[in-house]
């Protein structure tokens, strides 16, 4: 257990993570008094006074380029002194190991492959994004829950039920959608010498023998799901055919214009 600025740094799995210990053990709780949630929108804001940080996701297709973005967004935060904690999808301890089993031995359904994923998100929402979200952090998600609202659809899952199980976490502040169009996104993923995963390229839904072609038609469905939430949900669009550089600067931009910055900084007033 270290110190720093007044936020208690344990580390977990030999990463550091700041956790503020009284907004840790209210996370075990109720999150509070919150704001009433409707069908039309599964994600509504809590009582603001309840969270102090502010939460960016990022989504888009397998290839999109947004893991390189979220990173890039990530050094650039530390790297001008605020307070920036980083998460990614299905990378909960907890389920780790039952995840690869069932990917490896394709034991997964439709529900089955919703549910674990719901849990891994559960897991990371409740020990890390609320209690840094509460201590006062940029909190940078690879992934949020539109992703199994995308996927999990696509698979065949209902909708509204889907919606239903991520319909305690917030909603967040700013979410950017990565657009890229299917064939270049495909290209990009064969030209890291990547081998196009079994999951991902939707081959357990029978939809091609031929693993690109498959990665093709899933990922468009997804692509379509995306494109629907863009307005519902307020998306920033992304177009993710430019360079890098040219993205990163549209992305700096959009969260200096919509984020109090220098109020994320370590040596800012609390």
């Amino acid at each position: 257990m270290g110190h720093r600025d007044g936020v208690d740094v344990e580390i977990f799995s030999g990463k550091s993570m700041a956790v503020d210990r009284s907004a840790e053990a209210l996370a075990r709780g109720a999150f509070g008094e919150a704001a009433p949630r409707t069908a039309e929108d599964p994600l509504a804001w809590p009582d603001p006074r309840a969270v102090r940080g502010k939460l960016i996701a990022v989504e888009g297709i397998d290839g999109s380029g947004k893991s390189t973005q979220v990173y890039l967004l990530k050094r650039w935060l530390e790297s001008t002194g605020h307070r920036v904690f980083f998460t990614e999808w299905n990378s909960s301890d907890l389920v780790r190991e039952a995840t690869r089993r069932g990917k490896r031995e394709n034991l997964l359904t439709a529900t089955t492959f919703c549910l674990i994923h719901a849990t891994d998100f559960a897991d990371r929402y409740e020990r890390q994004i609320l209690p840094l979200l509460r201590a006062g952090y940029v909190v940078l998600c690879d992934r949020y829950s539109y992703t199994a609202f995308a996927r999990d659809v696509v698979r065949g899952v209902d909708p509204a039920w889907v919606r239903s199980l991520y319909s305690f976490a917030i909603r967040p502040d700013v979410t950017f959608y990565f657009q890229v169009p299917v064939d270049l996104a495909l290209l990009r993923i064969l030209a890291r010498g990547e081998r196009l995963k079994y999951h991902e390229a939707g081959m357990d839904l029978g939809l091609s023998t031929d693993v690109r072609e498959s990665f093709r038609i899933f990922q468009s469905r997804i692509d379509a799901e995306y494109r629907k939430m863009a307005e519902e949900f307020g998306f920033l669009v992304v177009e993710a055919t430019r360079s890098a550089h040219a993205q990163q600067a549209e992305v700096r931009a959009a969260i200096q214009k919509r984020l109090d910055l220098p109020s994320f900084r370590w040596n800012s007033p609390e």
